[in-house]
């Protein structure tokens, strides 16, 4: 569908300019198209320049894009004007959390965007069939989750509400691959989708782990990193399980599952984090403690990480072994 396919011809937008909706931006950019980035803060809209700029700095140092900022920046139009939207063909929504704001800000782009536009949100919790509902078209809306940062990672997810056309979503699904992604199509919708829901059962069981005595918060963290940090980039967890042996995990699965956190309350552990204004790194409060010079240099830190894991994951792609029998590497 999208073969012959030219994104130079085709402007989308962002609507909402945080840290997300920059790197989604930054994306975009990279992959050719026009994009109109719409601050519904006014306050984002004197950092959105700069922390675009910055991301197509360091994607050009790291080898990724050949050309200088400016090259892709005269693409790009930044405003707080909605009536910018009027010749997007997609319309991306990345605003807070919040359903109230969100339909507020669903009726300002609606009011601007031409019939034919799909509308996406970047929502990792709200249900995409409750966001289309707060449309006057929900068969054009569909989900887009992207994972930060949006503009290395492989990651993204087109989620399809109850009245999503699916052709919109397969349509962008395959667009995506042009974006850089290894693309996920979740045909049903469901909350969480499906990332979040084995990351939040992952949390879940994190947390209790933790406020039950078992573990210290570093410990859980080492057991990650070094368990299935060491191969997730590689393969999920299906493939995980037949490289490692399925009858092993039938038989430890009888006896584990049941001893499994179902809690359905939020933890403590994190409740009096939000509760004192912790934001983690952002502000130097978390679940650890940092001084303002650590949170930096772990935020410096992680963008390095996310450019060099980017170049061993990209040795290894969803179909690495298919094309070793092809003999293509």
């Amino acid at each position: 569908m999208t073969e012959n396919f030219s994104p130079e011809t085709m402007p989308v937008a962002v609507v909402g300019l945080g840290l997300m909706g920059c790197s989604i931006t930054t994306c975009l950019l990279m992959a050719g198209h026009p994009v109109v980035a719409v601050a519904p803060i006014p306050t984002d809209l004197p950092t959105a320049e700069p922390r675009i700029r910055h991301h197509l700095s360091e994607l050009r140092e790291h080898g990724i894009v050949a050309q200088e900022p400016d090259f892709f920046l005269q693409r790009l139009t930044l405003t707080d004007d909605y009536s910018a939207l009027s010749s997007c063909r997609l319309v991306i929504e990345c605003t807070l959390e919040d359903v109230d704001i969100k339909r507020r800000v669903y009726g300002l782009m609606e009011a601007q965007v031409h019939d034919e536009t799909v509308i996406a949100s970047n929502t990792s919790a709200i249900p995409i069939t409750q966001l289309q509902g707060l449309t006057r078209r929900p068969q054009r809306f569909i989900g887009l989750h992207w994972a930060e940062p949006s503009h290395t990672t492989r990651f993204l997810e087109v989620i399809c509400g109850e009245q999503t056309d699916i052709r919109y979503a397969e349509f962008f699904y395959q667009l995506a691959h042009r974006w850089g992604k290894e693309p996920t199509l979740v045909r049903k919708d469901i909350r969480g989708f499906i990332t979040n829901r084995l990351m939040y059962a992952m949390y879940r069981e994190a947390f209790a782990l933790v406020e039950d005595g078992y573990a210290t918060i570093e410990d859980v963290d080492r057991a990650c990193r070094n368990n299935a940090g060491y191969w997730m980039t590689l393969v999920g967890v299906f493939r995980w399980m037949d490289l490692t042996g399925v009858p092993a995990y039938l038989n430890v699965l009888k006896d584990l599952w049941p001893t499994l956190s179902t809690r359905t309350d939020v933890p403590r552990l994190i409740q009096d984090i939000v509760d004192r204004g912790g934001r983690g790194v952002a502000n130097a409060d978390g679940f650890y403690s940092y001084t303002p010079e650590e949170a930096e240099a772990w935020q410096r830190t992680f963008e390095r990480f996310s450019y060099e894991i980017r170049e061993l994951a990209l040795r290894y792609p969803a179909d690495v072994v298919k094309k070793m029998l092809n003999g293509e590497g």
